[in-house]
C-alpha cells in the first residue's frame, strides 16, 4: 500500500497565516459569554439567559404566510436585483412617513441590508481610511469596532456617563480625536443602556457634525420600543441630518424578525450610494421573497408593533418591581429591550456576572463587553416571561447580596 499521498502533503506543507486585517479583529466577547453558560445547561441545570439580545417571540404570523406564498412565485427564484426591489424601498419610505413624518426617496435614500448590523460595518469600510478617527459610543454595541478594525481606523471612545443621561458629551472630547474624526456612530433607544434620547441630542449632534466634517451613524435599531408613552425620536426627524448622515433601520427587533435579515441604511444619498456599491461586491441582495414578506410587515397592520412594545413594558416593569422589593435599585428602561443595573460593590461587573451563573444559574452579560465605561454594570434582557424574570429576582434575592 502506498502511503505516500502528495495531496495531503501539499494541503498541510504550509502554515494558513491570516490576513492582518482578521488578525486586528476585536475578541467576541459575548462568545465567551455563550460558552460559559452551554457548560451549566450541558450540565443540566435550569438556566434562565438573560445576557442576550435575540428577541424570543415569533414572527407574526401574517408576515411568516407573507413569505410562504412568496416563496412559490418564480419570478424570486432568479438573482433579484442587486440594490433590492423597488416595491421594498417604497414600504420602508412609507412606514417612515407615517411614523416620523420623514420624506425618503425610496430610490436615492434607502439601502436594503442584510441585516442592520452589516451595515454598520460596511459604513466604516466606506469611509475610513487606515489611521483615520472614528468616535464610538463607550458602552456600545460591540459590532461598531469591528467595522473600524477591518477598515484600518482608529476608534476614539466617546464615555456615556450616567450623570449625563449616558449621552456623549462632545465638549468632553479630545480636540485632535474631533478633527481627525470622519465618522460617529449614535444609538438611540441605546443598548446596553436602555435609554432614549431627546429632539435636542439631535439637534446638537448634526451641529457638531456639521462642524467638524464628520459624518453621522444612527443605529436606529430599537426605534419602535419606546416605554410609558414616549416614542423614540428618529436621528432623520430633526433638520439637517440628511446632509450629515444615516440612519439604519432593522426589521429584526420591530417585528421579531432577527432570523430574517432585514435592514436599511437611510439618508444622506452619497452614502446609500457607497453602500450600494460596496454590497455590489459582495452580495446579490435578499431572496425576493422575504423582501415582500419585509414590505407587508412595514405597510400592513401595526398592531402586532404596538402588542410587542406593550409586552416589553409590562416585562419590565414585572422586572424593577421585583428590584425594588430586593433592593437592587436602577433607574427603569426608557426603550430597548434591555435593562442597565449596577453590581453590587466588592464586584467587577465579569465577576458578579460570573458568580449568578455558578451560584444562581442566571445569564447576565457584564457591562465591560461593551467597553470600558461599561464596568460596574450589568445587562439584562427582557426577552423571557414576567414568571421567569420573577423568578431570576428571587434566585438572586436567595444570594443575600442587596438591602
Amino acid at each position: 500500500m502506498n502511503t505516500n499521498n502528495p495531496t495531503k502533503a501539499a494541503v498541510s506543507a504550509f502554515p494558513m497565516i491570516p490576513a492582518q486585517r482578521l488578525q486586528e479583529l476585536p475578541t467576541q466577547f459575548f462568545a465567551t459569554l455563550v460558552r460559559k453558560a452551554n457548560v451549566q445547561i450541558a450540565a443540566g441545570h435550569d438556566v434562565i439567559n438573560l445576557g442576550q439580545g435575540n428577541p424570543d417571540r415569533p414572527t407574526p404570523p401574517h408576515i411568516v404566510k407573507a413569505l410562504q406564498q412568496a416563496a412559490e412565485n418564480p419570478q424570486y427564484h432568479r438573482y433579484p436585483p442587486f440594490n433590492g426591489y423597488l416595491f421594498l424601498k417604497e414600504a420602508v419610505a412609507q412606514r417612515y412617513r407615517e411614523d416620523y413624518g420623514v420624506e425618503l426617496d425610496p430610490e436615492t435614500e434607502v439601502a436594503v441590508l442584510f441585516g442592520g448590523k452589516t451595515g454598520l460595518v460596511e459604513i466604516a469600510q466606506c469611509l475610513l481610511n487606515p489611521g483615520d478617527v472614528c468616535l464610538v459610543p463607550d458602552p456600545g454595541y460591540p459590532d461598531y469596532w469591528s467595522g473600524v478594525a477591518l477598515a484600518g481606523a482608529r476608534m476614539a471612545f466617546m464615555p456615556l456617563l450616567e450623570s449625563n443621561g449616558f449621552l456623549p458629551d462632545y465638549s468632553a472630547l479630545s480636540a485632535d480625536d474631533v478633527n481627525r474624526a470622519k465618522l460617529m456612530f449614535i444609538n438611540y433607544p441605546n443598548n446596553p443602556t436602555a435609554v432614549s434620547a431627546p429632539a435636542s441630542f439631535y439637534e446638537e449632534t448634526i451641529a457638531f457634525a456639521a462642524k467638524h466634517g464628520i459624518v453621522v451613524a444612527s443605529d436606529f435599531a430599537y426605534g419602535a420600543i419606546g416605554f410609558d408613552g414616549q416614542k423614540p425620536v428618529s436621528f432623520l426627524q430633526l433638520p439637517g441630518a440628511k446632509e450629515v448622515g444615516v440612519e439604519f433601520y432593522t426589521l429584526s427587533k420591530t417585528y421579531n424578525m432577527a432570523g430574517w435579515r432585514v435592514g436599511f441604511c437611510l439618508g444622506n444619498p452619497e452614502i446609500v450610494r457607497m453602500i450600494n456599491l460596496i454590497q455590489d461586491h459582495y452580495y446579490c441582495s435578499l431572496f425576493g421573497g422575504i423582501q415582500e414578506a419585509a414590505a407587508v410587515a412595514l405597510t400592513g397592520p401595526q398592531d402586532s408593533v404596538r402588542e410587542l412594545v406593550q409586552m416589553y413594558q409590562s416585562r419590565r416593569d414585572a422586572l424593577f418591581g421585583a428590584l425594588d422589593r430586593i433592593g437592587w435599585q436602577a433607574s427603569r428602561s426608557q426603550g430597548s429591550f434591555f435593562t442597565w443595573l449596577p453590581v453590587p460593590k466588592g464586584y467587577t461587573s465579569e465577576s458578579f456576572s460570573d458568580m449568578l451563573l455558578e451560584q444562581a444559574k442566571i445569564v447576565v452579560a457584564p457591562g465591560v463587553g461593551f467597553g470600558d465605561h461599561g464596568e460596574g454594570y450589568v445587562r439584562l434582557g427582557l426577552l423571557s416571561t414576567e414568571e421567569r424574570l420573577r423568578e431570576a429576582v428571587d434566585r438572586i434575592d436567595a444570594l443575600r447580596l442587596f438591602g
